[in-house]
């Protein structure tokens, strides 16, 4: 393995728009300056093998020649990651390996579950590229990395490479500013139309406001028989798009910087998130995950702020919700890790984004030495935040209630590294552009004491980002 720093005037995303037309690719992009949690971007393109899945059938595509087969994902992933078991050499946390998204379907390879929902988006359950040569930047100290581990060609001129494409481009930020297109969309929020247009992109909700609280009612009923304590229920968003993809994704953002963004451009297939939220790290055996169930908005004024921040604190059913999650967060990651080595490091924090604050906890362990990677994710996935407890028994209502599947929205995008070290982020706040339709969801957890009215406004408040980087 090689790795080569390198001197840039641009930030990263400037670096990624060099490389975004090229063949499948990213930029894991950490747009909250944080030493803990956003310290790291990652960018890469023309990736040396594309894993892709639909239920159980597989396609592998590797110089430029496709392999069908049938099996389990997460075998199939595993199984590919073993082959290039390489050393890590390096402090910065990702040097090489499969970058993408596993999306929320896959749940059906883990778990027993009933398949009603329509699949009308029918995207890949997942895509990950392998990659051999990735460009890292560190936010913090301004460090600019090419790192390549030599799989199939001389570390060293990969590497090369890297840099003397960023080197000889002629693309400048000037060049490359957000499109100054003034016309607006028109805005459907379930009952409710807001804006102006002068092309009808409508943005429209899959439901309306009195079916909402209608299924909330029904979700209660489930909870009153004891089926459930509670269970993420999310409805979505659609509308056709006249700008790039790439240029909403910068709007998102400027508007709601995220430690966990991300942007793939994927054949045909963009993911643009913006999440909050750590489904799972793992790094030199230690992994953790980062729960939220809470949320509040932003208040209009630095008073307003704070009285928000400190009801989110106060509040006991924010509290009791996120408590059942990091239960069950415990014994996800418990399945994996080594007897004794699971700690809640923080119960309830108040984290603040552009236009809310959410409410976080953090569980950690270290991984037993007889689990892979892939055993890690699948012993917890889909995340406990956006499903409910107890786990099986919630995502079978998620299908019953949710009248279409959710796609990549709270799957996972991130890294998985050759070495075994990895950081998904949980697919919220993320919007899949397929063709010119652009689709995103909202949601949040359902208990005994939720306010119909209330989770509706919360489901409001978490849309309203995606909605002005689509509107703008």
């Amino acid at each position: 393995m090689v790795i080569k720093s390198f001197e840039s005037e641009l930030a990263a995303f400037e670096i990624y728009k060099i490389f975004e037309e090229d063949k499948y690719s990213f930029i894991l992009d950490s747009s909250m300056r944080d030493e803990n949690l956003g310290r790291y971007s990652f960018i890469g393109s023309e990736p040396f093998l594309v894993f892709k899945s639909k239920g159980r059938k597989i396609e592998l595509t590797e110089q430029n020649k496709t392999i069908c087969f049938e099996g389990n994902p997460f075998t199939e992933i595993s199984n590919i990651m073993a082959r290039y078991n390489v050393k890590k050499d390096a402090e910065i946390p990702f040097t090489g390996g499969a970058v993408g998204y596993l999306s929320y379907d896959l749940c059906q390879c883990i778990e027993e579950l009933p398949d009603v929902a329509i699949d009308d988006i029918n995207a890949p359950d997942s895509i990950l590229g392998l990659y051999d040569g990735i460009i890292a930047v560190d936010n913090l100290e301004n460090k600019f990395y090419a790192i390549a581990q030599g799989i199939f060609e001389d570390e060293k001129i990969i590497a090369e490479k890297l840099i003397n494409k960023i080197r000889n481009s002629t693309k400048t930020e000037s060049q490359n500013g957000k499109n100054s297109n003034n016309s607006t969309a028109k805005i459907c929020l379930g009952n409710r139309r807001v804006g102006t247009s002068k092309a009808d992109y409508s943005i429209r909700a899959s439901i309306t406001k009195s079916a909402y609280i209608e299924t909330i009612k029904k979700i209660k009923s489930y909870i009153r028989s004891g089926d459930i304590y509670q269970v993420n229920y999310t409805y979505r968003y659609n509308c056709r798009i006249s700008k790039k993809p790439l240029e909403i994704y910068e709007t998102l953002r400027l508007i709601n910087p995220a430690p966990f963004a991300a942007y793939l451009n994927f054949g045909g297939l963009n993911i643009l998130s913006s999440s909050p939220e750590r489904f799972m790290k793992i790094q030199e055996k230690q992994m953790e995950t980062r729960p939220i169930k809470g949320t509040c908005p932003r208040g209009k004024n630095d008073a307003d702020d704070i009285k928000n921040r400190e009801g989110l604190l106060k509040s006991e059913k924010d509290k009791a919700e996120l408590l059942m999650i990091v239960d069950l967060e415990r014994n996800d990651l418990g399945k994996v890790a080594e007897m004794g080595s699971i700690v809640v490091k923080e119960s309830f924090h108040a984290e603040k984004y552009a236009t809310v604050y959410h409410l976080v906890s953090s569980v950690t362990g270290t991984v037993d030495c007889k689990y892979s990677a892939i055993d890690c994710i699948k012993a917890a996935f889909p995340g406990g935040s956006i499903t409910g407890v107890p786990k099986i028994r919630a995502m079978e209502i998620i299908d019953e209630i949710e009248s279409t599947k959710r796609s990549v929205y709270t799957g996972c995008i991130g890294y998985i590294g050759f070495e075994g070290n990895l950081d998904l982020n949980i697919a919220i706040r993320t919007i899949l552009i397929k063709g010119d339709i652009a689709y995103f969801q909202v949601g949040g957890g359902i208990v005994w004491d939720s306010d119909a009215e209330a989770e509706y406004q919360e489901t409001l408040d978490k849309a309203k980002a995606l909605i002005e980087a689509l509107q703008t």
